[in-house]
């Protein structure tokens, strides 16, 4: 089973905000995830998110891989892998 560190939307139209979540790579988009360690909303000026940095790093640790737009959020909070 691959896993992956993803976004997750949620919010109204033209007004997204998104959750990370680690979920199947074979589920949909908004489909059922494993953990919820974060969240991102693009709507701000300047970005804002929030990142449980202990469960990133226990999912990093265990194999999981993080899409493009995730692990730059990572790298502004400091997470490497």
């Amino acid at each position: 089973m691959a896993v992956k560190i993803r976004l997750r939307r949620m919010g109204h139209k033209k007004a997204p905000f998104y959750r990370i979540v680690v979920a199947d790579s074979r589920s949909p988009r908004d489909g059922k995830c494993i953990d919820e360690i974060g969240t991102y909303d693009p709507n701000t000026e300047p970005s804002t998110f929030k990142v449980d940095e202990e469960l990133a790093k226990k999912w990093l640790a265990n194999g999981a891989q993080p899409t493009e737009i995730v692990s730059r959020i990572f790298k502004q909070a400091g997470i490497e892998k």
